[in-house]
Formats: structure tokens, sequence, C-alpha cells
């Protein structure tokens, strides 16, 4: 971490104060400003690692997708547990990766060092500098934006990286779909999927992850892809990949289906929750998510497009990049320094 950077400022006290409720703590700046909804105790945390582990095997422990070769820096959007970015801080020894969340979730006391966690509310406009990174990365940020920010969101992006340098985006939708369309709208896995949209709009988009490729698009970027992956809740595939996949992913949705209802839904629904029906709704679909008949799963799409100008092949090697030092774009407020 660079204690002289000038664009950044010692971390508030707010961004670590917690509101309990159903017994899990939560940010009270992020739920009180409609941020986030999602537990940040160490339970979540777990959790969010466990993830990690779960996109690493549907993604073949390909940390980056586009064909970057050498990137010098790197920044990951909403970084979480920290697990991604310290992955690719490892593999990338040279490059400089940069984490922004709005929490500031504890960390291994060994880092390496060139991975830099920093505090900041990336509903608000980006301060870094224009033509910076070679890469931004954007995982299961849909919970995090606000719905009338996606724009701009992806406008920052664009701007803050270099000629040639890419964005890579993964969201999953929440919407709990059947392999076999044996799930209905009456079964409790669709009664869950239906109140989590609900209770998270008008603050957020829930149906963010299927405009990805368009609103990439729309901000200027070239050579859009995106790609749907089934991921399933269980191990119920066919295929001995997927199976594998989603007898691991069931952990994990035993334990999302949970901690991503338990504030929405007692708070945001328009006809609140109480624990105990949360909890028994949860059990319910905890059961069908785990019950190989309904083959059910969780569409994740996976995004990236390019910034236009620099090099296509090889986006982070010394000759197609830009810096931009002398060019700072952005207002006065400036990022938190993480610890």
């Amino acid at each position: 971490m660079n204690e002289g950077d000038s664009q950044t400022v010692p971390a508030d006290n707010a961004y670590d104060e917690v509101v309990v409720h159903a017994n899990r703590e939560f940010q009270r700046y992020a739920v009180e400003n409609q941020i986030y909804f999602a537990p940040v105790d160490d339970d979540e945390i777990d959790r969010l690692q466990y993830m990690h582990g779960i996109f690493n095997m549907m993604f073949d422990n390909r940390l980056l997708f586009p064909p970057i070769s050498q990137p010098r820096r790197i920044l990951d959007c909403g970084y979480g547990c920290g697990s991604w970015a310290i992955d690719v801080a490892e593999q990338y020894p040279e490059c400089e990766v940069i984490g922004i969340d709005i929490y500031p979730y504890p960390m291994p006391e060994v880092l390496p060092p060139n991975v830099d966690f920093q505090l900041d509310d990336l509903n608000r406009p980006s301060t870094f500098e224009s033509n910076y990174f070679d890469l931004v990365h954007s995982r299961m940020m849909a919970g995090g934006i606000h719905a009338n920010r996606w724009m701009n969101y992806l406008r920052d992006i664009y701007r803050i990286l270099r000629p040639g340098g890419w964005c890579q985006m993964v969201e999953m939708y929440f919407n709990a779909q059947s392999d076999n369309g044996t799930l209905t709208d009456n079964h409790a896995l669709r009664v869950w999927s239906r109140s989590y949209m609900q209770s998270v709009q008008p603050a957020k988009d829930p149906r963010a992850p299927l405009q990805l490729q368009s609103w990439m698009t729309q901000a200027g970027f070239v050579d859009v892809e995106c790609q749907m992956i089934i991921l399933p809740l269980s191990g119920w595939s066919t295929d001995p990949r997927d199976n594998a996949i989603g007898a691991a992913n069931r952990v994990n949705v035993q334990r999302l289906l949970s901690s991503l209802a338990i504030y929405p839904f007692a708070h945001h629904l328009n006809h609140s929750m109480s624990y105990t029906e949360i909890q028994l709704l949860v059990a319910q679909a905890r059961n069908e998510a785990d019950n190989p008949a309904f083959k059910a799963y969780f569409p994740v799409y996976v995004c990236m497009g390019r910034k236009p100008g620099g090099s296509r092949s090889h986006p982070g090697d010394g000759r197609s990049y830009h810096s931009s030092k002398s060019s700072r774009h952005g207002d006065s407020r400036k990022r938190a320094r993480y610890g």
C-alpha cells in the first residue's frame, strides 16, 4: 500500500460500524444507504471464500479471461473476502492489484506486496486516473450497484481502462431455473427467487446480469463477448464435471439462500416477512435446491469487452501501454486506505 497516495485518505470509522439483524452482522453504512443487503460477518466471509473456489472450478482456475499476457495494473471492484485479488496478485507479482469495496473485510495478516485494498462506494464516480488499468474485474456486483448507476458504472470502468484494456464481469441471476422444467412458480425455490428480486428493488436491478452485454456495448466497449453458464445448485448433472461443480456448490447454496434473504425479506418486501417465515421459506428452498429431481440451477453470466485502441492480442505489454499520469479525471473525493 502506498501511504503517500494523494488519492487516498485514512478510512472513516463509519465504514466499520455494524448492526445486527437475526443474529447476523450487516454494515450500517451499506444498509442505511441501500448499498448492500448481505451480511459482513465471519460466516459470510467464509461463504464468499468458498464461492470463490466454486468459481475457480467453473473457470478451470482461470482468473483473467481476456488475452492479457503481462498486466501492469488491475482493479477489482467489490473485492469482498479478497480471494480473487490475492490470487491475481500472487499469479502476477509484477502487477499492481487494487481492490475497492464499501466494507473493510478482515484480511490475512500476510498479503502479497503488490495488492492494495481500499474503501470506497462504487456507486459514486470513480476517482482513478483515466487510461490507468489494464483490466477491471467486476464480479457479483448486482447486489451492490444502484439500479440507476449501471451505465455510469460501466462508463467509469471504460474511462479508467487504458486503450486496449479489458473489462471482465461475472454476475449470477438469482432466479432459480430447472433444467427439466419441473420447478413451478409455487415451489419454494421460485418463491425465494421472486421474493429476492422484489425485495432488492428499486434500489437494485436483479436482472442486471441479463443486460451486461448490451450495457457494455452502449458504454463503448468492443469485442464484447457474453456467455451464460449453468451453475447447478447441487450434484444432479450427468456430466461428471458439472456434477462435481454442483456437488461442491451445494454448500454455498445452502448458506446463500439464508444470507441473501435475511435483511431484504424482513425490511423491503411489501409484506415484510418475520424471521420465522424467512427461516421456513429458506428451509423449503434448500430442500428443493438439494433435490436432484428438480435439476435446479442459477444462470451465471460471464462478459468481457475491450476499450478500443492499444493492442488486442497483448494488452498488457509495454508496447501498447498508454500512461496518463498527467491526465487526471474525477472529483475531489478520495478513496480510503485499508487498515
